[in-house]
């Protein structure tokens, strides 16, 4: 019988590694599954511009991994048994099963609450494209001098305050961030980012707390009252509950605790890749939730899963974070190198230049993933050994 591999999610981590896995391993041997709630690659980089009323080309599923040999299921996760190496999911045609005997979970992320009352019911965000979607629809409908507040100083929140500035600038758009904006920036960039900000009409708030959203303003923890037609939330990004639910070993965060190798730490048949991995960089720390963290887990996740099926010694890739780039309109950027702790070096890369860099970036993504399996080699590797469905792990 063949070895099943699962791959849960199909994003930056999960589309990469399924073509990645399909290209290496001889198919005689193996069973690859993609399981996706939409039948749509969303690149989660640019929803920002979805939901400014940008026109972006989304690539289906089936065509993405037509003639791969990668079988795509369309249906939603809603849980996970690695004690029976099962999946459970729920689509159009109702509940169902899948068996494996490897997974790679890469279900990603989403937007983080954080418990502050109304978000939930009054904010918008860009973690999704639905939840993109459902935010252009409500810009659409704002007039000359509609007001919209992004909460949040991180990548997402400078990238989509600047995005909706320059894409409209009859909105009057403003920024709360619970520091100084740019702060973990080098000088040089900080000022860069401030003088884009200006040149865009964006209002600051800094040192500002989000406490409260209501329909038309939000609320500062000092009681401010921050007017806002529209409030977008980019305070960070939580994980599903289905991993902490099923027993496998999860951090604070309820991301899968792995090994360098990206392995779960309490069930070896399962590996974790994107942002539900905790895994700890070459720094001592755990990896940021990035789409340049996605590239890093899911390189080594399918290395050792490559090498332990097929008896090869498990190689290490690079998890070492290099540096941030933010996109800032469509004409402007900054590419900020990091040294190993993390921290800003003293030079970056800002303006056109950077921008196309930012482009190049993002259509080099698309590209990939529009051909998962970088041309099929005629020499794929075979399985060392058969799996044995009775519970003995292959190349363990």
């Amino acid at each position: 019988m063949k070895h099943r591999i699962v791959v849960l999610g199909a994003g930056y981590a999960g589309a990469f590694a399924a073509g990645n896995l399909a290209r290496r391993l001889s198919p005689a041997d193996t069973e690859i599954t993609v399981v996706n709630a939409v039948p749509d690659f969303v690149e989660r980089m640019r929803l920002h511009q979805l939901a400014i009323g940008q026109d972006l080309a989304f690539r289906k599923l089936a065509d993405v991994f037509a003639g791969t040999g990668v079988r795509l299921r369309l249906a939603r996760v809603t849980g996970v048994d690695p004690e029976r190496r099962t999946v459970a999911v729920t689509s159009e045609d109702g509940d169902g099963e899948l068996a494996y005997d490897t997974l790679l979970y890469a279900l990603g992320s989403s937007v983080a609450h954080h418990g502050v009352p109304g978000v939930a019911e009054y904010a918008f965000d860009v973690t999704g494209r639905s939840s993109a979607q459902r935010l252009r629809e409500r810009l659409a409908g704002l007039g000359e001098g509609g007001t919209v507040l992004v909460v949040g100083e991180g990548l997402t929140g400078i990238e989509t305050a600047t995005e909706f500035a320059e894409s409209r600038p009859n909105l009057s758009v403003a920024l709360a961030a619970r520091g100084e904006l740019g702060a973990w920036l080098s000088p040089k960039a900080r000022r860069h980012l401030r003088r884009a900000f200006d040149r865009l009409g964006i209002t600051v708030h800094e040192h500002t707390g989000i406490e409260a959203v209501e329909p038309t303003r939000a609320i500062a923890a000092d009681g401010t009252s921050i007017p806002a037609d529209v409030t977008v939330w980019s305070a960070g990004f939580a994980v599903h509950p289905i991993a902490a639910a099923s027993g496998l070993e999860v951090a604070e965060t309820g991301q899968i605790v792995v090994d360098r190798t990206m392995r779960s730490v309490s069930h070896p048949d399962v590996y974790a890749a994107g942002d539900c991995a905790y895994a700890i960089g070459e720094n001592g720390r755990p990896l940021p939730m990035s789409c340049a963290s996605a590239g890093f887990t899911n390189m080594q996740a399918t290395a050792a899963i490559i090498a332990r099926l097929t008896g090869s010694e498990v190689p290490t890739t690079g998890l070492k974070y290099h540096g941030n780039h933010i996109s800032l309109g469509r004409r402007d950027a900054i590419f900020q190198m990091v040294d190993g702790d993390v921290r800003s070096k003293s030079w970056y890369l800002g303006g056109r230049t950077a921008a196309r860099l930012k482009s190049g970036v993002l259509k080099g993504a698309g590209w990939g993933i529009a051909h998962p399996t970088f041309g099929m080699p005629k020499r794929k590797r075979r399985l060392a050994t058969a799996p044995d469905r009775a519970g003995v792990r292959v190349a363990a």
